[in-house]
């Protein structure tokens, strides 16, 4: 899969999200990104909902979204593997 398509179809979903860019490294970026959303580390501490509900949140955009299909499947196999290793961490 080419990062760096999947890196902006991720952008088309979240318009507003400030993402911390990796120079020349989308798949970093959209790691990242994707795990700092599965935290919740863009809210405050006393509102952060759990990775799991985040994950809930996060499926339900990216099934909704006007992305190709190649491109939901892969973002959200994405966040199974990174919403499973923060299970394990």
């Amino acid at each position: 899969m080419d990062y760096k398509k999947l890196l902006a179809a991720y952008r088309s979903l979240w318009v507003n999200r400030e993402l911390k860019t990796v120079e020349g490294d989308e798949e970093e970026t959209l790691i990242e990104a994707i795990e700092r959303d599965l935290k919740d580390e863009n809210a405050h501490p006393r509102v952060r909902k759990s990775p799991h509900t985040k994950f809930l949140w996060a499926t339900k955009r990216i099934g909704q979204g006007a992305i190709s299909d190649e491109e939901k499947l892969r973002l959200i196999d994405i966040h199974i593997e990174i919403v499973e290793r923060l299970d394990h961490s």
